[in-house]
C-alpha cells in the first residue's frame, strides 16, 4: 500500500526534483561554497538551490498557500490556512562534512493543523511519508513505533545545544538525567530523521529544545501515524516557530517525560 494523496503526490515530486542537484553538491562537497550565517549555524549554496526548487514545484501547483522556509522566511503571509512548511537541508553540517544524515523536510498545515508530510534521505534513498488518519510509510511500507514498554532498556536520541545557545546548562542536565536512565542516548545530528526513525522504531525517543518549526513539522505528522506520541514543552508564545519536543512510543511516554522534569520514575 502506498499513500497517494495529491498533497502527498506533490511534495513527493518535489523532494525527487530538489534531490537530484542535492546529490551531485553531496558528490563534490570538497568544492561546495559555503557562507557563514552565525555562530555554529552554516548554510550552503545547495540549501538555498534545494530550498528554490521546492518553492517552484509547490507554488505551481498551489501559488496562493503559504508557505513557511528556514532560508526565504515566510512567503503569502496572508495566508494562514493553507502553508507549506519547507526545510531544504535539515542536517547541513552533516551534509557540509560529508555525513550522510541529511534530508529534505516538506509539511503541509491546513488551519495551524499538519496534515500531511514528507521527509526523505537522498543519500540512503528512504522517503518517510504520513497523512492524518492514513498511517505513516517508509518507501511505501507500513511502519510503526517499538513496542518496548521498559524505558531503562530504551534507546533514546536527541540534539545537543548550539554555540549560541542560552540554556547549555539546562540542555546538558537534562541529557545527563536521561542518560542515567534509559539504555542508551544517541545523536544524529537531524532532528526530522531523529523523529522519522523513532516512528518506524529505530529509535524508542526523542526530545531537543530550541528548534525551529521548520525542523519538525513532517516529522510531527509522521510520527503521530506511527502510533507514536508527540508533546510540546515550555514554548514561549512571543516565538511561535520555536519549539521543545518530546516524542516516543506510548509505552514509555510518560516516564520518558518525567526524565525531562528530573522526576523519580520508579
Amino acid at each position: 500500500m502506498r499513500l497517494n494523496s495529491p498533497q502527498i503526490n506533490l511534495i513527493t515530486k518535489a523532494c525527487m526534483k530538489a534531490a537530484r542537484s542535492l546529490i551531485r553538491d553531496f558528490g563534490e562537497i570538497e568544492n561546495l561554497q559555503v557562507l557563514e550565517k552565525g555562530p555554529g549555524d552554516f548554510v550552503s549554496s545547495a540549501d538555498k538551490r534545494t530550498e528554490k526548487i521546492l518553492i517552484e514545484e509547490l507554488q505551481k501547483a498551489h501559488p496562493e498557500y503559504g508557505i513557511v522556509t528556514e532560508e526565504t522566511g515566510i512567503i503569502n503571509k496572508s495566508n494562514i490556512k493553507n502553508r507549506w512548511i519547507i526545510d531544504p537541508i535539515d542536517g547541513t553540517m552533516n551534509f557540509l562534512n560529508g555525513v550522510p544524515q541529511f534530508e529534505i523536510s516538506v509539511g503541509y498545515e491546513e488551519n495551524g493543523e499538519i496534515i500531511c508530510g514528507v521527509i526523505f534521505n537522498p543519500i540512503m534513498n528512504e522517503m518517510f511519508c504520513a497523512e492524518k488518519g492514513n498511517g505513516a510509510y517508509l518507501n511505501n511500507k507500513r511502519i510503526r513505533v517499538s513496542n518496548k514498554k521498559n524505558i531503562k532498556n530504551a534507546i533514546v536520541v536527541t540534539g545537543g545545544p548550539k554555540g549560541a545557545s542560552k540554556i547549555k546548562d539546562k540542555i546538558f542536565s537534562e541529557y545527563i538525567n536521561v542518560s542515567k536512565n534509559v539504555s542508551n542516548v544517541r545523536k544524529f545530528g537531524s532532528a526530522a530523521l531523529d523523529m522519522a526513525y523513532v516512528a518506524c522504531g529505530r529509535f524508542d525517543g526523542y526530545w531537543q529544545r530550541e528548534l525551529n518549526y521548520w525542523d519538525i513539522a513532517a516529522g510531527i505528522i509522521i510520527l503521530k501515524e506511527s502510533g507514536g506520541f508527540v508533546d510540546f514543552f515550555e514554548d514561549d508564545i512571543k516565538f511561535p516557530l520555536k519549539k521543545n519536543i518530546l516524542a516516543s512510543n506510548s509505552n514509555i511516554h510518560e516516564k520518558f517525560k518525567a526524565l525531562i522534569n528530573k522526576k523519580d520514575i520508579e
